[in-house]
């Protein structure tokens, strides 16, 4: 985990709403998993933290499962997004936050 320097216009990913620190750090390692061979940029501003990467960050249901311990589908993630950079793709398994589509 870094903080972004002169990537930032290019970053995409999730900010997360500060009220469920467990959450907030379960996305952080769940996203660090998920993007292998990508810098994890991480910014705690106390109210929300923003967890990017950059041109594609990518958070499984199953990575996020496995740092929380417990069942958790991705829809129950919504309430604590407070926003995203980028655009965001959405399946029942996976959330893909991204600059240019690639399909």
């Amino acid at each position: 985990m870094t903080q972004p320097t002169d990537d930032a216009p290019r970053l995409v990913g999730p900010v997360i709403r500060g009220m469920d620190a467990d959450l907030a750090q379960a996305v952080i390692a769940a996203v660090e998993r998920d993007n292998p061979g990508f810098e994890v940029y991480v910014v705690d501003r106390g109210g929300y933290i923003r967890v990017h990467t950059v041109g594609r960050c990518r958070l499984t249901r199953a990575s996020l499962e496995d740092e929380l311990g417990h069942h958790f589908p991705l829809s129950r993630l919504e309430p604590a997004l407070g926003a995203f950079a980028g655009r965001m793709d959405t399946t029942d398994d996976a959330i893909t936050w991204y600059l240019e589509r690639q399909d």
